[in-house]
């Protein structure tokens, strides 16, 4: 009978239980996951912050916040423009299909595909840490948004929906696994 016991004990021991603190080993499936949850609510956007409209810029900023992003919007049917040439100014207004982008004009979700590498987790600010180098692509793009004229304008949009963009991400572990450092609270 205790042999019995302690066989089974044994066994036991041997066992790997699903789950049990497998999302806490520093592993590329635990980074895709804690980037994917990351970026699973934030949408990426052309703007930072939302857009007052009537929007007005000078017809020679040829900046994304300025008359070639805001011209490049425009082709996309996104907007309307009313030049004042006299006084060098172009007066931008949404169109219906503007108003349903919304101000900070989003254009799909970021979806991390693989892990290139990571480097070693080590401690800092009471927990560990890494960083890593991701591969990732842009789902739900919408047609307005998949132009060339908007690339031109846009080159974080350009980079975005380029074959095989890449990028890094800071992750910490917590008690619930890996987590984007942004949404670790202090302490935790």
């Amino acid at each position: 009978m205790r042999t019995r016991i302690l066989l089974a004990l044994a066994l036991l021991g041997s066992v790997t239980f699903p789950g049990c603190s497998d999302n806490k080993r520093p592993k590329a499936e635990n980074f895709l996951a804690a980037i994917n949850a990351y970026y699973a609510t934030r949408d990426e956007c052309l703007f930072t912050s939302t857009i007052s409209f009537p929007y007005e810029t000078a017809i020679k900023d040829q900046s994304p916040s300025g008359s070639k992003g805001m011209d490049a919007l425009t082709d996309s049917g996104l907007m309307k423009r009313q030049e004042a040439k006299v006084i060098g100014v172009n007066r931008y207004t949404l169109t219906p299909a503007g108003e349903r982008a919304g101000g900070r004009f989003c254009y799909g979700h970021r979806e991390a595909t693989a892990i290139l590498n990571f480097t070693p987790p080590a401690g800092a600010e009471g927990h560990q840490t890494t960083t890593a180098t991701y591969r990732y692509a842009i789902r739900d793009l919408p047609l307005w948004a998949n132009t060339d004229e908007m690339r031109s304008a846009f080159p974080k949009l350009a980079k975005s929906t380029s074959g095989d963009p890449e990028d890094t991400a800071q992750l910490g572990l917590t008690m619930n696994g890996w987590q984007m450092a942004d949404d670790i609270a202090p302490g935790h």
